[in-house]
């Protein structure tokens, strides 16, 4: 624990020292600590004036396998190069509202899969022309009689098999074929132990032998956690106690990223313990925040941190859920 509240100290005291906004032409500020320490990239994904181009941020990110990063924003989805230059956009109804994203090499190419939870569906579409070819409405088979269906994190076996979570309304974990066919649920709301109060972020664990779902439970009480389920529905344990609002989760070898909407993102190992904490916003007012304006944006904190993702050297990049639209690259410190 000692270690995590060095890291702390570390990207806070930065953060004071040097609270430099984005209008003042930001210079680099250094977090975390140890394995992992990292650069901000000022202005990264921004435009020629330093403005936002993605509009409100409500979703996720990923990265492929030439390195560029796609972010899903309220009007859709933008595709940045390394460099954070724009290369492509599906923008418009079908790819608006998601909410989060996995990416997955397929005998057929990279494809993007997305949780829309305004749209009440999950979607499946070609990475580089953005053809859809899979939608994932409410799956009528299941037989049970949702008022609201709405989906909030989506994920991929191994096999193909496809996990849908209604976290924002039944808190269900809906199992699709690799084709959409409806094959179980599990999960109900609630505070208990394998109950989720918003079954909110949720990816395939590789760090384990067979992969397991991670699932984040975000308004568990009285903190949120992080679980580990099965495959096949059935509970394993609880990874994590303690957190704030875990939002989503992000796996590279042994380590997970994991955002947390109080403004901050934890780095666990693969036992589980937090070895650093990036970006943590000491400010209440800002925490949980959607409405930041991007005049108020503060290098190296974050205010409502939503989605993650590591890149193949090591880096990260993260989205704040924010009115102006906010991602931000983090540089590993090698």
């Amino acid at each position: 624990m000692k270690q995590c509240l060095m890291c702390v100290a570390v990207a806070v005291s930065m953060a004071i020292a040097s609270p430099v906004r984005a209008a003042e032409k930001p210079q680099p500020v250094r977090m975390g600590c140890g394995l992992m320490t990292f650069d901000t990239v000022p202005g990264w994904g921004l435009s020629a004036e330093g403005k936002s181009i993605i509009g409100p941020t409500h979703g996720g990110v990923v990265v492929d396998k030439a390195g560029n990063i796609y972010t899903s924003a309220n009007i859709g989805v933008f595709v940045f190069s390394p460099d954070g230059n724009v290369v492509r956009r599906f923008l418009g109804d079908e790819y608006s509202n998601i909410h989060d994203m996995e990416i997955r090499a397929e005998a057929e190419g990279e494809f993007i899969y997305g949780a829309r939870n305004a749209n009440a569906e999950g979607i499946k579409f070609n990475a580089e022309s953005g053809d859809i070819v899979l939608k994932l409405p409410f799956p009528e088979e299941s037989g049970l009689q949702l008022k609201k269906f709405n989906p909030t994190a989506i994920t991929v076996a191994p096999n193909g098999d496809i996990f849908l979570s209604d976290g924002y309304a039944s808190n269900h974990i809906f199992k699709f074929d690799k084709a959409g066919k409806y094959l179980m649920h599990f999960g109900t709301k609630g505070n208990e132990l394998k109950q989720f109060n918003t079954a909110h972020g949720m990816t395939l664990d590789t760090r384990y032998e067979p992969p397991r779902l991670l699932v984040c439970d975000r308004n568990h009480q009285p903190k949120g956690r992080l679980l580990h389920y099965g495959l096949d529905g059935e509970f394993i344990s609880e990874v994590v106690t303690g957190l704030g609002m875990p939002t989503s989760a992000a796996v590279q070898g042994d380590y997970v990223s994991v955002p947390d909407l109080h403004g901050r993102l934890v780095i666990l190992d693969k036992s589980n313990t937090i070895i650093a904490v990036l970006g943590h916003n000491s400010d209440p007012s800002k925490r949980v925040n959607f409405n930041v304006p991007q005049e108020q944006w503060i290098e190296g904190v974050f205010s409502g941190t939503h989605g993650s993702y590591w890149d193949h050297e090591g880096n990260l990049y993260v989205q704040d859920w924010n009115v102006s639209g906010r991602i931000i690259k983090l540089v590993r410190v090698r």
